[in-house]
């Protein structure tokens, strides 16, 4: 089993994650901010990804240390579970609607770290504990921190909370993809991915 856990403690979040890749889509979710227990959930379920987080944050402040940090210790528990790589998919594309949203995820688990992200109608948004601008934050930092190459494109949506749900569950989907082994070589002409 490819599995991960962390901790980090810092004077704004002090946060505890377990992920395992080849979970059965069980989620044990808290982090303080009800809409990303929501859309962590969703990322459990849907990846098929067993995911245990708690997380106590300055959410008196607001949410943004928290989402950012739980990005942070997502995007390298991935790392870490990954390993060498050896014998993954590497790469992969999901588009997933929600309603009338839709949103389409390619992911490169090079470990190289970059980021595009054309969803930014989500940037003005708010909706009872969240701001949706968060969602940015949050990618970026499980981009920068996992070694991935990430490209997020919201391709259309009214309702903010389905846009969301949609980027969620196609991050989900394509990363379940990336990460099936399909062999037991590391998929790079280098021989390594680093």
């Amino acid at each position: 089993m490819r599995k991960a856990e962390m901790t980090r403690k810092t004077k704004e979040t002090d946060i505890a994650l377990e992920i395992n890749l080849d979970g059965q889509g069980n989620a044990d979710i808290k982090s303080g901010v009800g809409f990303m227990d929501h859309m962590l959930t969703l990322f459990a379920v849907h990846g098929n990804f067993d995911l245990t987080l708690r997380c106590d944050g300055d959410i008196e402040v607001d949410g943004h240390h928290t989402v950012e940090d739980i990005g942070i210790i997502l995007g390298k528990c991935i790392a870490s579970a990954l390993g060498d790589k050896r014998g993954i998919n590497r790469y992969a594309t999901a588009e997933i609607p929600m309603d009338e949203a839709l949103a389409r995820v390619t992911i490169d688990l090079s470990g190289r770290p970059f980021f595009v992200y054309n969803a930014q109608r989500l940037s003005y948004a708010f909706s009872n504990d969240f701001d949706f601008q968060l969602v940015e934050e949050f990618f970026r930092a499980v981009a920068v921190n996992g070694g991935i190459t990430l490209h997020i494109n919201l391709l259309y949506g009214s309702n903010y909370h389905h846009m969301a749900e949609s980027i969620f569950k196609a991050f989900a989907k394509a990363l379940s993809s990336a990460v099936k082994m399909v062999g037991d070589k590391i998929p790079s002409s280098k021989g390594m991915l680093d």
